[in-house]
């Protein structure tokens, strides 16, 4: 076990790398440092002074990768590739193209990104598997066709219709929920609950039917057959032994999320106010500060890695048969 989660960790820090230098050449490939000076600055008529002032303000005028000025190890340190990119790392942000400190920033909007991703998620999970399961008890019933009809209308709909649709029919009309914002304290509940019932309706319809395949498949195996002649109920059954036996999956389909228990859903936060990492995102993306939106990817991709990781160790709690050496 030991040397597997070693092994996995090593080939995990080669991902970043490639991650971190394929994504530091697509940025500077789209836009050298005096492109992202002037965007920076504004305006049409900018002059080369301020744009050199701007980036010698923020790390950028040095030479990209190698420094054919500089002496010695200086040849590769001595560059923006390794003053910006090589820090993320250790962890260490920087400073936004802005002037921000962005590990400050993470820090302050990490906390509501994970108060509205994790019920999101954990509540998300709770309802799909319910009603999957519920689907495949009352199988070749009304019940299902009409529980499969309303999966596929909700996977044909587009996630930003449930946004709207949320906000003017309880927000506008009902006014039971703020229609954006976000507050600490007791108030949280009012400002996170339309956005995670979104967040999960609008995941609902996709995977009830991918879930709901996986435990019909489960349900013709012979341990279920037998589960059933020793006679055991249809509830326990699934909710039980096919469950049960459906974990590795489940968890498999369930580590794409882990990012965004941090880094939020972008477009919730932006429509909904909430001032996490996924609006954090977003701004930088509108503001064209290149330096967040590639710690933000680095951050991205570092979560993932984990999550693989985190999800092989789970698979030998959910399956005692499975043993990593």
């Amino acid at each position: 076990m030991i040397n597997y989660i070693i092994r996995r960790i090593g080939y995990g820090l080669l991902i970043l790398v490639g991650v971190n230098i394929l994504t530091f050449i697509l940025f500077f490939a789209v836009n050298t440092p005096d492109d992202m000076a002037r965007m920076n600055i504004g305006g049409k008529r900018v002059t080369q002074d301020a744009i050199d002032k701007w980036k010698v303000e923020r790390g950028y005028d040095k030479p990209l990768l190698w420094n054919d000025g500089a002496q010695g190890s200086q040849k590769l340190t001595n560059t923006i590739f390794f003053e910006r990119s090589v820090p993320l790392f250790v962890l260490e942000f920087g400073s936004s193209d802005t002037g921000r400190d962005i590990g400050y920033e993470l820090k302050k909007r990490v906390g509501p990104s994970i108060a509205l991703a994790i019920p999101t998620f954990l509540l998300g999970i709770f309802v799909v598997v319910v009603f999957s399961l519920t689907l495949v008890f009352f199988k070749n019933t009304y019940l299902e066709f009409w529980g499969v009809a309303l999966s596929v209308f909700l996977l044909s709909i587009s996630g930003l219709f449930y946004i709207i649709v949320g906000q003017f029919f309880f927000s506008k009309l009902l006014k039971l929920v703020p229609i954006s914002g976000f507050s600490g304290g007791g108030d949280i509940f009012l400002f996170l609950a339309l956005p995670v019932l979104i967040g999960i309706v609008s995941r609902l319809g996709g995977e009830a039917l991918f879930y709901r395949t996986m435990f019909l498949e489960e349900v013709g195996k012979d341990y279920v057959r037998t589960a059933r002649s020793k006679g055991l109920s249809e509830t326990v059954v699934l909710f039980r032994h096919v469950l049960r036996n459906a974990l590795l999956p489940i968890l498999t389909s369930t580590v794409a999320v882990l990012p965004l228990l941090f880094l939020g859903a972008l477009i919730m936060e932006s429509f909904f106010g909430i001032p996490g990492l996924g609006s954090f995102t977003i701004d930088a993306i509108n503001g064209q500060d290149f330096a967040v939106v590639r710690s933000m990817v680095f951050v991205g991709s570092l979560l993932y890695i984990i999550g693989l990781i985190l999800t092989d160790i789970s698979y030998t709690i959910a399956d005692p048969r499975i043993r990593l050496s």
